[in-house]
């Protein structure tokens, strides 16, 4: 198995395959001046990857791997790989397919999306040929199953990581029914602890990403960027109520505006819309039924707006603590919104590097605003939030000169729009072929 990209996330699939045996393990990453840093710290841990848990009933995914190489630059892989992991963000995707010369890899069976975007599948099938469509099966994660950090504060190994927590659920989908990759992969899953269940095709599980619907209306506004671009120096948190973080009836509204404006582009890509309060609560965060009632959130896509902005509101204000921690001498529960936002940094190359949060959800909902321009679905919601974001970026640029900012910042719309279309392309023809099997 080979894996794109060397962070905590590749790190932890990585020893999950290799104790489910896996017998070659590879690494390839982008090019670039760090890989020299990362094959000697490789040979350094003697080509070893080590994952630590932080709770002993996640002790299944803990474990060491051996690695086989490191592969600097996806253009130098080799046809000697059955199946891939994309273990970047995916806005890479269709750079490392490319890159790969996939269709030239011919031994490739299998290609694992670990946290895709919508649509994110139907991207990387835009690229393969007749020949390679019929032999590789891609597999979309509704997002990555755990929770992993870098476990080298100093910096000193890379190879090593430490999840904290897993999914409460998960869901993957494969581009082939019948096939026995999305299969393997959720009894390996569910073999860990991590309740892991097979939709129908890789778009189901792809509409099934909390951050698809939570983080864009929680963390483009002007209280987050404020934030995130250093106008507000006080330290603020990405869960918390305002003002100690984001979350304002306004928030909680635009969250229920954009999660009605996916339904219906969902609808037109042939998938079926989720119960967005259902989903938060049951599949990740849950709430005592104290807080909601099964009742209100099984109705949830019934009810009118006013009501539906209320259980939202209710249901974050009710995890301001985790609710099923155990209270300390004090009564207090955990504090479990304390999360703090991170800040745009400027980097050793002297450009500003803007954190993944909020830019990576400002990257995803790009390409989903154009597929819906494509289908004609109406956006207001989707099109303020990226608009609010791209006027806050530009001010950014003015601030600190266009020199300083990384060229892929300037390059998004024109990018979203090019793959938008890659995956109306690749729509087309599965919609072309589904009409042709059943004449």
């Amino acid at each position: 198995m080979l894996f794109a990209g060397a962070g905590p996330a590749a790190l932890q699939t990585a020893v999950l395959m290799a104790k489910a045996g896996c017998e070659r393990i590879g690494f390839a990453n982008r090019s670039g001046s760090r890989n020299d840093f990362l094959r000697d710290k490789l040979n350094d841990a003697g080509a070893s990857i080590t994952v630590t848990v932080h709770q002993q009933k996640h002790a299944a995914l803990a474990g060491t791997a051996k690695v086989d190489c490191f592969i600097d630059g996806y253009a130098q892989v080799a046809d000697e790989w059955d199946t891939l992991f994309f273990c970047t963000p995916c806005e890479a995707y269709l750079d490392i397919v490319r890159e790969l010369n996939i269709n030239a890899l011919l031994r490739v069976k299998t290609i694992v999306l670990l946290s895709p975007g919508l649509g994110s599948a139907m991207l990387v099938q835009s690229q393969l040929d007749p020949h390679s469509r019929g032999r590789i099966e891609v597999i979309s994660c509704s997002t990555y199953f755990a929770a992993t950090k870098p476990d080298n504060p100093n910096g000193s190994n890379p190879w090593t990581a430490a999840t904290k927590a897993v999914k409460r659920r998960i869901y993957i989908g494969s581009s082939r029914r019948n096939c026995p990759g999305a299969e393997s992969i959720r009894q390996l899953l569910q073999s860990s602890g991590i309740d892991c269940r097979l939709v129908n095709r890789p778009l189901d599980a792809e509409a099934r990403s909390i951050t698809l619907y939570v983080h864009a209306p929680l963390f483009i506004n002007d209280f987050s960027l404020d934030v995130v671009f250093g106008v507000t120096e006080t330290k603020k948190y990405l869960y918390k109520l305002y003002p100690e973080g984001p979350i304002t009836p306004q928030a909680i509204e635009t969250m229920v505006d954009l999660w009605k404006e996916i339904s219906e582009l969902l609808r037109k890509l042939g998938a079926e819309p989720i119960n967005l309060l259902q989903f938060l609560n049951d599949d990740n965060y849950p709430v005592h039924e104290t807080s909601l009632s099964r009742s209100d959130v099984e109705g949830f896509p019934h009810f009118e707006a006013t009501r539906q902005h209320y259980l939202l509101y209710i249901r974050y204000a009710s995890l301001q603590i985790d609710p099923f921690s155990i209270p300390d001498s004090e009564g207090r529960y955990y504090d479990f919104s304390a999360v703090p936002f991170s800040k745009a940094v400027r980097a050793g190359d002297g450009k500003w590097v803007i954190p993944r949060i909020p830019y990576e959800d400002y990257r995803k909902l790009k390409i989903v605003e154009a597929l819906a321009f494509l289908l004609g679905v109406n956006t207001p919601a989707m099109t303020r939030l990226l608009e609010l974001f791209e006027s806050r970026l530009a001010a950014s640029i003015v601030q600190h000169g266009e020199v300083h900012v990384d060229a892929g910042l300037l390059e998004d719309r024109k990018r979203a729009s090019m793959e938008a279309e890659a995956v109306m392309s690749e729509l087309s023809r599965e919609q072309s072929e589904g009409l042709k099997a059943s004449t």
